[in-house]
């Protein structure tokens, strides 16, 4: 069988899925994708915009299963996709999580082409988890982080903890891969797993209150406090204080200062003393915008902090209001709160305002942040940058 993930709710989970496909966000501790290779136990591609497609092309064979990208997988959620049979699709109303295409219709697969309107329709029956808007992320967070420890830790042995020299409840209930140093901080498992990745750091003084999850190569901080439901991505710095909040990876939250109830991309910045509204002073529903509506919708949730896409910077003492949306490669600086929303490839400050950021200077500075953790900024990635910078001109001006 082969296994094609398609995109699915792109506009309602941007500006996350500008750079990449709805199966590649981090949630729990692997990506979507990742989560599907491991249960599926084979690799498999994904389905997406012809401009990200040749970064990510789709490996079309015969006997092909499409399995929306923004699902999470489950031992339940798999068995019944297994039975399908070519021409069924598994369904849910009017979402479609799977179906298996006939091979006489393989040469016919592409992202502007998922009708199923001829298939047979074969009701779900069971209970899953799908990322519809953004800030499904982090509210879903906990759970996917559970599956994923599961699955990573089945008929496995943590590396050793160290009781001699680390403050540490619930031992049982930690997970330290091969490599790792953990010296001198706080571990409480008592609430919830920790899962801590191959070659992560974790200083003196930090404390974790789990369920948590620092991924491979993470470096945290002396003095950070990393409370539950909260995500490290992989090789990111972080410090401070952080609170059921999702890094994907390879960005930095290296100082003082509060992120709560937010995503942040990969290959962000966040400076010295930023912080986070995740509460409005009136205790209301937040809203946020929304690429798909071109509008703020409303979110339905009392807490809710910032989304920060990918490439993005902030200066020292940066502030955010609950429900900020900031898009891929801007930066923003200076005194104030900017505004709610913050279109991609923007620079500028809420008192001086905002001007459009040439797209040879984000591409620069992409090259040097990417070349600094020994990543390439390739060919597929410009001409991915170029497109976006022209898809979001509308929002600029």
């Amino acid at each position: 069988m082969n296994y094609i993930l398609f995109d699915d709710s792109k506009k309602d989970l941007l500006p996350f899925t500008y750079l990449r496909p709805v199966a590649d966000i981090r949630i729990g501790i692997m990506t979507i994708k990742e989560k599907w290779e491991l249960f599926l136990r084979t690799q498999v591609s994904v389905l997406v915009d012809s401009y990200l497609s040749k970064k990510y092309p789709a490996n079309i064979k015969t006997n092909n299963v499409l399995i929306n990208g923004s699902m999470l997988p489950s031992d339940e959620l798999i068995s019944k996709i297994m039975l399908l049979t070519p021409g069924q699709a598994l369904v849910d109303n009017e979402v479609v999580i799977a179906f298996y295409v006939p091979n006489d219709l393989s040469d016919k697969i592409s992202i502007d082409n998922l009708n199923i309107n001829n298939y047979e329709k074969v009701n779900i029956e069971c209970e899953y988890i799908k990322l519809n808007f953004c800030w499904d992320i982090f509210v879903h967070n906990k759970a996917a982080m559970y599956l994923d420890f599961k699955k990573i830790t089945e008929n496995r042995i943590s590396q050793e903890i160290d009781y001699n020299n680390n403050w540490v409840t619930a031992g049982e209930n930690i997970f330290i891969e091969e490599g790792a140093q953990v010296r001198h901080a706080f571990l409480n498992a008592s609430e919830g797993i920790i899962y801590i990745g191959k070659n992560a750091i974790i200083q003196e003084g930090s404390m974790l209150r789990g369920p948590i999850a620092i991924c491979e190569g993470v470096t945290v901080r002396m003095g950070t406090k990393v409370y539950d439901n909260t995500t490290i991505g992989p090789y990111s710095k972080v410090g401070g204080e952080l609170s059921n909040s999702v890094i994907f990876g390879f960005s930095n939250k290296a100082h003082d200062g509060f992120l709560g109830h937010s995503v942040i991309g990969e290959w962000c910045n966040i400076g010295a003393d930023t912080n986070t509204s995740n509460l409005k002073n009136d205790y209301s529903a937040i809203k946020m915008w929304n690429y798909n509506t071109g509008r703020f919708i409303n979110t339905g949730l009392q807490f809710c902090g910032l989304m920060m896409g990918d490439h993005s910077k902030c200066g020292i003492n940066s502030m955010f209001n609950s429900g900020t949306v900031i898009g891929i490669n801007s930066n923003v600086f200076g005194a104030g709160y900017p505004r709610h929303f913050v279109p991609s490839f923007s620079w500028g400050s809420p008192v001086g305002g905002f001007e459009s950021y040439l797209l040879s200077k984000a591409v620069k500075t992409a090259e040097i942040v990417m070349a600094r953790r020994n990543v390439s900024f390739l060919e597929e990635d410009a001409e991915i940058f170029n497109y976006v910078h022209n898809l979001t001109y509308v929002f600029r001006y």
